[in-house]
């Protein structure tokens, strides 16, 4: 899954399991702001120079005798979401993410009373996220998929309501009035742990593994913020070239850190079994066209990074719309892996460290 984004400041969103997420930003440096804080306009809001433009698309691994697949029900509320989720995104041709989730949602935090500073339906910043279902749950009767949408849309329902930053005030305002701003701000770090939680707490899942990446963009300072737990991650271009790249968190080859929950008949172990305080946590400021990916193992495990930074370059030549590109990159993205996946004699990322183990691998994998 892979997951992307653009800032100029627009945001590209990619997801892949192949999921991939991309976010585009773009940033409103040539428009005028015509809007400033007054003590006669309390309902004014700061100006918010950030757009983020977003592209999903994914591919579930091809279909296995081995796998158990027991999906939420339509009429459950996890399941009712993840339908809508995968079925907002135009010129996508699958409805399975296989093992692998995601979730894209817009920040707006509420507000209480008459003296509201900004509209409950202000969008303050973007938050999204990528996780990666453990397969090897299948041998102990589990399908590995119903903990990674669980994880995903519990981070969904907090990261909605809660701020990319330090929650906005006019400090033109009385003391009372200021008061009255709801919410709070949530770092991915923290959500990572309620959404963590949220999974514990779920009837309908009775155990798995994942592995997670959650990120928050903030529209009034373009502040990226992510929290990583295992071999998911992003990276971010600018100017056709990545500037930074999460490294994989893993106890040993192919065995990431993961969020887990085990069965009511088994022993807790913790081999393996990690918490979300071990999560990596990143922050920088993002620049106008910058292109953000997040992605999990199906993605990273099969293309090579420079892959992906010419295929964005080839896409933002062809032209259209921030929207256009930002899905149009996520698509082409995922396509390639495919293709990589279905080598049997190239070498593939993954392949590259099962040798630097002292592992003969060739071709890709289905991660």
């Amino acid at each position: 899954m892979t997951l992307g984004l653009w800032s100029s400041s627009v945001l590209r969103l990619l997801t892949q399991r192949s999921t991939c997420q991309l976010v585009s930003v773009s940033q409103r440096a040539n428009r005028p702001i015509t809007r400033t804080f007054s003590s006669t306009r309390p309902g004014s809001p700061p100006s918010r120079p950030y757009q983020f433009h977003f592209g999903a698309s994914w591919a579930a691994k091809p279909p296995e005798k081995s796998r158990i697949h027991v999906p939420f029900s339509p009429d459950t509320t996890v399941g009712r979401w993840r339908d809508e989720m995968l079925g907002k995104w135009r010129y996508v041709t699958s409805r399975d993410a296989g093992e692998d989730f995601f979730f894209v949602t817009e920040v707006r935090p509420g507000r209480s009373s008459s003296h509201v500073l900004f509209s409950k339906n202000l969008c303050v910043g973007v938050s999204f996220g990528v996780a990666d279902g453990v397969g090897g749950w299948v041998d102990s009767g589990v399908d590995p998929s119903l903990f990674a949408q669980t994880l995903m849309y519990h981070a969904h329902r907090y990261s909605q309501l809660g701020w990319a930053g330090e929650p906005e005030i006019d400090p033109t305002q009385e003391y009372e009035e200021r008061e009255r701003v709801e919410g709070w701000e949530l770092t991915p770090y923290k959500c990572l742990e309620c959404a963590y939680h949220g999974v514990l707490r779920e009837r309908l899942v009775d155990a798995g593994s994942s592995t997670a990446c959650l990120i928050s963009l903030n529209a009034s300072s373009g502040v990226l913020r992510a929290a990583n737990l295992g071999d998911s991650g992003f990276l971010i271009i600018r100017s056709s070239s990545v500037i930074y790249r999460q490294p994989p968190q893993t106890h040993f080859f192919n065995c990431p850190y993961q969020l887990t929950k085990f069965p009511p008949n088994m022993v807790p172990s913790t081999h393996f079994a990690d918490r979300p305080n071990r999560a990596a946590q990143y922050e920088t400021k993002l620049r106008d066209g910058d292109i953000i990916i997040a992605f999990t193992d199906g993605l990273s495990d099969n293309v090579f990074t420079p892959d992906i930074v010419a295929i964005c370059s080839l896409v933002a030549r062809s032209g259209g719309s921030e929207d256009v590109q930002a899905q149009m990159m996520a698509n082409r993205i995922i396509e390639y892996a495919q293709v990589c996946m279905r080598e049997r004699k190239k070498m593939t990322p993954f392949s590259r460290e099962a040798l630097r183990e002292g592992l003969y691998y060739r071709g890709g994998v289905r991660s």
